[in-house]
């Protein structure tokens, strides 16, 4: 009985150190499934972070994208008044020009009537 109790104390003393091997391992485990789950978290909170100022870009992308529409469609308005502004610059310089011919001619015709009256006061004072 004796070497069967010492033979059992000695299964109970594997078991135990088995067990307690067991033990420590599973507390090893538990601790890397907490620290995989704080990791887990971890990057799930980063992900909403980024999908965050990921759709915030987006956001900001857009109101941009309105804006430049925008601002194209004020620069082809402006383009067009200037180019109506140019159209109508070129028509009066056009008329400018055709009114400096006219006065051209005007002050020759004058010039050459002037002779001509200066001639015919001429000729009549002589006579």
């Amino acid at each position: 009985l004796q070497k069967e109790l010492l033979k059992y104390k000695q299964e109970a003393r594997n078991l135990q150190g088995i067990k307690d091997a067991l033990q420590q391992r599973l507390i090893q485990q538990d601790a890397s499934v907490l620290q995989l789950k704080q990791e887990l978290l971890r990057a799930n909170m980063d992900k909403e972070e980024l999908h965050n100022q990921n759709v915030d870009l987006q956001r900001k992308v857009e109101e941009r994208n309105r804006l430049l529409a925008e601002y194209k469609k004020e620069l082809c308005q402006k383009d067009r008044h200037l180019q109506q502004h140019q159209t109508k610059l070129d028509e009066m310089l056009r008329q400018l020009s055709e009114a400096s011919y006219q006065q051209v001619d005007l002050e020759r015709e004058l010039e050459h009537r002037e002779a001509l009256l200066a001639h015919c006061m001429k000729r009549e004072a002589e006579e």
